[in-house]
């Protein structure tokens, strides 16, 4: 029989409560607003957008590519933490996001709280081992395989680029908008890991 540790229970807990932050944070403040962050979706938008493919298809198949690479690059245990983090998000998300009720007030103060609130989603998920499925997984790669890298950092770059390309897509406002929001919830996600980081270093 498996026996789950208390560690590991731990990990699975804050997974639930990153995603269930995130979920919220996506459905009520990013949506309503049309911010773009740069992450799987709008990088699916910006393929879509070129290619005429059906969105819906894109963002599962990045997904799944996604994931993959969590198995090949990442080991098992990160691969059924994100599989169980991107389930997680797309259960919250859409349980949210059918809700009647609003959380929009002024856009500035939305994009405070949305920075805020997906950086401790994101901080819940890679400080237990795991991804949401999004680019990052690719983030976590490069600094497993280069340790000196900054996973928000690296998270913000990827997100840039996205941004970059969706520019011919989106129009500037978007952009712009994505990239401030971009910045802000990757320094804030920083200040989180590099908490977790200095409690957990060793003596």
């Amino acid at each position: 029989m498996a026996t789950f540790s208390p560690s590991l229970i731990w990990d699975l807990s804050k997974i639930f409560i990153g995603n269930v932050v995130m979920g919220l944070a996506y459905a009520k403040w990013m949506v309503p607003h049309q911010i773009i962050n740069g992450g799987v979706t709008s990088l699916s938008m910006v393929i879509s957008g070129f290619s005429g493919w059906p969105l819906l298809y894109l963002t599962n198949g990045l997904a799944i590519l996604l994931l993959i690479l969590c198995w090949a690059y990442l080991g098992k245990s990160v691969f059924f933490k994100s599989l169980l983090s991107s389930g997680l998000f797309m259960l919250f998300f859409s349980f949210f996001y059918s809700q009647p009720f609003t959380l929009t007030s002024h856009i500035a103060i939305d994009i405070s709280l949305a920075c805020v609130a997906i950086a401790f989603g994101y901080y819940c998920c890679l400080s237990a081992n795991a991804s949401t499925a999004g680019l990052d997984a690719v983030a976590l790669i490069v600094h497993k395989y280069y340790p000196h890298t900054n996973v928000a950092h690296t998270l913000r770059y990827l997100n840039y680029a996205v941004l970059a390309f969706g520019w011919l897509v989106f129009g500037w406002v978007s952009v712009v908008i994505g990239i401030v929001f971009s910045y802000g919830y990757s320094w804030i996600l920083n200040v989180f890991l590099n908490r977790h980081d200095r409690h957990h270093a060793k003596p």
